[in-house]
């Protein structure tokens, strides 16, 4: 499943890209945004996989958005005018849908923007771990955070608690989960939840809606249960 989001400043476009997202079964539709900052404070706070990603929008343009995520999800560019397909390619967008377009065209989109989906995530899972030790700002200071010492993430509102191996009490810090998850080593954590992060090597017992870490229960979500289930069958 591909958690996407909808950014597009026309209501009629979006409306024919919600009904045309709830005929994929493999799309999951997080939130409808008017603008682009409105979706960047989606991304901010949510797990995205795909963009469907509008232009010309007020303030701040489709391709202003994209150029200023570090660690941006797939995009399919959403256009009326064909002279950006070259720099939403150069960008490396998944596809490019010039409006108006037929459902078969925007299911072709779809399909190109899972295959690449699954290939992101095969290589995530076969790249070896490294130390990714790094620095979050608590309290007006900078605390080490040593990758291995982690056990889980927990996201509340603006600010993110990392349960520590070491430490009786979490770090807690002002970050988005989706930041925190850029920093750290490709295939060494999993989403379990929308609000949680989980260190895979950690884990120690799995139950049905649950995956523990001795004696700490982390829930799982439907949402995240496929995933993780192939990761551990990997392991």
């Amino acid at each position: 499943m591909m958690r996407c989001i909808i950014v597009d400043d026309e209501p009629l476009v979006r409306e024919l890209l919600e009904d045309n997202v709830s005929r994929v079964p493999f799309l999951e539709l997080v939130k409808s945004c008017k603008t682009a900052l409105e979706a960047l404070n989606t991304l901010q706070q949510e797990s995205i996989d795909l963009i469907f990603l509008d232009i010309q929008m007020p303030r701040l343009s489709g391709l202003q958005l994209l150029q200023s995520l570090q660690h941006p999800p797939l995009v399919i560019m959403v256009s009326a005018y064909e002279k950006y397909a070259v720099e939403g390619f150069n960008l490396q967008v998944a596809d490019y849908l010039l409006k108006p377009f037929p459902f078969d065209r925007f299911l072709k989109a779809c399909n190109r923007a899972a295959e690449l989906f699954r290939a992101k995530r095969a290589a995530s899972l076969t790249e070896p771990v490294k130390n990714n030790d790094f620095f979050v700002s608590v309290d007006y200071s900078l605390v080490k955070i040593v990758t291995a010492d982690i056990n889980y993430i927990e996201s509340s509102k603006d600010y993110i608690k990392i349960y520590l191996a070491s430490a009786a009490k979490p770090v807690i810090t002002r970050m988005s989960l989706r930041t925190i998850e850029a920093k750290l080593p490709a295939g060494a954590f999993i989403r379990t939840h929308r609000s949680f992060l989980v260190a895979i090597a950690k884990i120690t017992a799995i139950k049905r809606d649950l995956v523990c870490i001795g004696a700490t229960e982390i829930p799982v979500s439907e949402t995240f249960r496929e995933d993780l289930n192939r990761v551990l069958r990997s392991h």
